[in-house]
């Protein structure tokens, strides 16, 4: 059996899943939308650095047409972190950027996400919220693009 369909079928898979979807909100949240949700927490969770923020490089990889062979395109600037709560729950975060608050932020927020008692807050002031206005850029986005649509077309001369 492949090793991606072992780890679908997993009783914690729905687990796994969720902490992905709410570190990819994590991810997407700003500064202010993360302190808001921790803000919403009660009690908030207190939580000490296994990782402190750190901020460094990571390779990007690409690939000419999704399939041919791959080279390095560039480098991103990534700030990671681990915490874990005094309940024992452990949370990490990766973001694209420099912010270590942000990246602090998120990682509490992955690990209280665990605890049954902050996962309605945190789906209500940040969840969401996030992919409220996520959705909402997306659709601006789409609108821009229509508006510059251009529609070609041939005509037909009647000689042959």
């Amino acid at each position: 059996m492949p090793e991606a369909q072992r780890i679908h079928d997993h009783p914690d898979a729905r687990v796994v899943s969720a902490r992905q979807e709410l570190m990819e909100i994590c991810a997407h949240a700003t500064e202010a939308e993360l302190t808001s949700a921790i803000d919403a927490l009660d009690p908030r969770p207190e939580a000490t650095d296994i990782r402190p923020a750190e901020t460094g490089l990571v390779m990007l990889r690409g690939r000419i047409g999704g399939s041919g062979a791959p080279f390095n395109f560039g480098e991103a600037t990534v700030t990671r972190a681990a915490v874990r709560l005094g309940t024992g729950e452990t949370g990490f975060s990766y973001l694209l950027g420099r912010s270590k608050t942000r990246a602090r932020l998120a990682a509490v927020l992955e690990a209280a996400g665990q605890r049954p008692e902050y996962r309605r807050s945190i789906v209500q002031h940040l969840v969401r919220p996030v992919a409220e206005r996520l959705e909402s850029e997306r659709r601006a986005t789409r609108e821009e693009a229509e508006a510059t649509r251009v529609e070609f077309f041939t005509l037909v001369r009647g000689e042959d």
